[in-house]
């Protein structure tokens, strides 16, 4: 063993006495009945563990924020907000706002792309912004509001009973509001490895407009008057009413569970989550959804002011087909597979911000629809 690596090992062997009731203990006491180091090695010693209890500090903060979900339904994204900062390790308020952009061009038919129809100008670009403001009571338990802004533009067509009608516009507005709280019941930190395990559960409420549903509805009942048969022959093309609107008018528990494990430079995340939808607007139910997503990364850079860590991100997403008119609709419900990198950047013990893409591997969709090209996500997270 060279001499340095000898020095620190005996450093990092003692150990301070407890304390009793206003009695203090110092390093320096403590090394007085030590074997003498020489001063050039403390001097390197202190530095290397300034540095080492920065990279710890930081790396919770980073552990934390290195995985946003990319959900296909956005208003997921509030599950994880408590789970967006720092903060976990203290008491105290934390705000986080995040951008999420999805294109959906491309027209599938049961899972198989549909190319050289009129279809093909059908399309819809989401962007939803996500103001997270939150509290920790402590290290173990926290609550944070999720506030999604939403802004949709669209090219949608629509069968009718006297043909087809072709809408291009956009909405806006405030989608459903989600009240989300974490349990930290797993949290160990040390100099090269760190552990956590969260329990998150919530509800989402019908804050969001939900004309659009409204609208479906009525038009499906007024095809099936006139026609017959299903209720949902209207639906035609891959972008139907139910995918424009803000909000549905349901109130949707949320429960999820995150996993965060750091050894030396190398990180693990994971986050599983579940919404269970129920009756909204008209009777309207959007389907079920499960989100597994994760993966492994690793500080690419760092240092005592910063750190920026690179994690390879992997998701699975599966959605239950939504019911209205006491029927299933066969044009939702989708199970789908993304991968993308994504890369998170800490500055002193307060801030952190990260942006990802995710690309679609495999996305299994029922009947007609508009799937992802890809996603866009980024986000910014202050802990007071």
């Amino acid at each position: 063993m060279n001499r340095p690596v000898e020095w620190a090992s005996r450093l990092s062997s003692i150990r301070l006495p407890k304390s009793r009731p206003g009695e203090t203990h110092s390093l320096s006491k403590t090394l007085r009945n030590q074997p003498p180091i020489p001063n050039t090695a403390l001097q390197h010693i202190y530095t290397d563990a300034r540095r080492l209890m920065k990279f710890t500090s930081l790396s919770s903060l980073l552990i934390a924020v290195v995985f946003l979900p990319q959900t296909w339904a956005c208003d997921l994204c509030a599950i994880s907000s408590p789970n967006s900062a720092r903060g976990e390790s203290k008491a105290g308020f934390l705000f986080s706002a995040s951008e999420l952009y999805t294109p959906y061009r491309t027209v599938q038919l049961d899972g198989e792309e549909l190319t050289g129809s009129i279809l093909n100008d059908v399309f819809l670009d989401s962007s939803i912004t996500h103001l997270a403001p939150g509290y920790n009571f402590s290290r173990r338990f926290g609550v944070s509001v999720n506030v999604p802004v939403i802004h949709r533009r669209f090219e949608r067509l629509e069968l009718t009973p006297t043909g087809f009608v072709r809408e291009r516009g956009a909405e806006s507005g405030l989608g459903d509001v989600a009240l989300v709280g974490r349990w930290t019941a797993l949290q160990k930190s040390r100099m090269k490895q760190s552990i956590s395990l969260n329990f998150l559960a919530g509800v989402k409420l019908p804050t969001g407009d939900s004309d659009r549903i409204r609208s479906e509805v009525k038009k499906a009942e007024i095809f099936r008057a006139l026609i017959g048969g299903s209720s949902h022959q209207h639906e035609f093309g891959g972008v139907h009413e139910h995918d424009l609107s803000l909000g549905s008018g349901s109130f949707d528990p949320i429960t999820g569970l995150s996993f965060q494990a750091r050894w030396d430079r190398w990180l693990f995340n994971t986050l599983a989550q579940y919404y269970w939808r129920t009756e909204g607007e008209s009777s309207f139910t959007f389907g079920d959804e499960l989100m597994i997503s994760g993966g492994p990364g690793a500080f690419v850079l760092l240092d005592p002011k910063y750190t920026l860590s690179l994690q390879a991100n992997a998701a699975y997403e599966t959605k239950a087909r939504d019911h209205f008119l006491g029927s299933k609709s066969n044009n939702t419900g989708s199970t789908a597979w993304h991968f993308g990198p994504q890369l998170t950047l800490t500055l002193g013990q307060h801030f952190s911000a990260n942006a990802g893409v995710d690309i679609p591997l495999r996305i299994d969709n029922n009947g007609l629809q508009n799937v992802p090209e890809y996603r866009i996500h980024g986000g910014i997270t202050w802990s007071f």
